[in-house]
């Protein structure tokens, strides 16, 4: 695993239903994010926040809500993720909401295509985000960023990494996924994308499901991990704008991320949705903070390897 890493800072929630996820960047901050890296010997280099328009608030247009914005937020969080990977440093893109992905997981993307590496992504989330604008009438942006990433939408948000689609949607595997419209439930069984839900991690246990997740990793292969806060159970994680009871529990979260660590594979990492005004004393960000840590190392284990 890379030993540099880069603190990217994405404070919007532009393709959110509510307010808050702007906060997010600095409640990870708040809860020790670099000195936590740190502690697991990690060179931690804190680029701040990216730049973007602020949040209209506006109804949708055709379908989007804010599309312009989530453009430009997109094209330059895209940016930033490609200059860090091209440094050869693990960029950590603290959100924000979750139509970041689109920005994120298109620029690493692209690296893989210029360095020849095999993607894999793992999506950490309570919503398979698989909407379309035909499927949803909030036409929120941040429940479809994996349905853009496979080409599904406007050019101006599929073709942000310079290919559309960005992805193919056999690299992406979903964990923790319980809840799915039933239009985009269609639409995610005809792209072929595998999902782990809640009740295959409920019947096959964590450890199974990240056994089969993680399955072909190797090292060829370039790791993302896309981790939205609302993939916890919210008794665990409060702090989201769009909790679904029924999730991981903490001990469960801290499996997937000890597994995935492991590997010895990660090497790019969102950290999406935390929204700290609906937070209790940031107990949130330091869940988070703490998972992230498991996916660094730190580990629980006690028998000698």
């Amino acid at each position: 695993m890379q030993n540099d890493v880069s603190l990217i800072g994405v404070p919007t929630d532009i393709g959110a239903g509510a307010r808050g996820a702007s906060m997010g960047p600095e409640a990870l901050r708040v809860a020790g994010l670099a000195s936590v890296l740190e502690g697991h010997g990690l060179r931690v280099m804190d680029r701040g926040n990216l730049g973007g328009p602020s949040n209209p608030w506006q109804p949708p247009t055709d379908g989007y809500r804010h599309l312009h914005e989530v453009v430009t937020w997109n094209q330059t969080l895209h940016e930033a993720v490609l200059a860090e990977l091209a440094q050869g440093r693990l960029p950590i893109v603290l959100g924000g909401d979750h139509c970041l992905g689109l920005g994120s997981i298109s620029a690493v993307a692209r690296h893989c295509r210029d360095t020849g590496k095999k993607l894999r992504v793992l999506w950490l989330d309570a919503h398979a985000d698989f909407n379309t604008a035909a499927l949803t009438p909030s036409g929120n942006i941040h429940g479809m960023p994996v349905a853009l990433l496979c080409g599904m939408g406007p050019s101006e948000l599929t073709g942000i990494g310079g290919t559309t689609p960005a992805i193919d949607a056999s690299v992406v595997r979903q964990i923790g996924i319980r809840s799915v419209d039933p239009g985009e439930k269609r639409l995610v069984h005809q792209a072929g994308l595998e999902v782990f839900d809640m009740r295959f991690i409920d019947e096959m246990g964590m450890r199974h499901t990240m056994e089969q997740a993680l399955m072909g990793v190797d090292e060829d292969t370039h790791l993302h991990v896309s981790f939205d806060v609302d993939f916890l159970d919210p008794e665990v994680a409060p702090g989201v704008g769009t909790t679904v009871r029924g999730g991981p529990t903490y001990r469960e979260a801290q499996l997937c991320m000890e597994m995935i660590a492991d590997t010895g594979r990660l090497a790019s990492l969102d950290v999406m949705e935390l929204n700290p005004a609906l937070d209790v004393r940031n107990r949130t960000a330091e869940v988070a903070v703490d998972l992230i840590e498991s996916l660094f190392g730190k580990s629980t284990l006690m028998r000698k390897s």
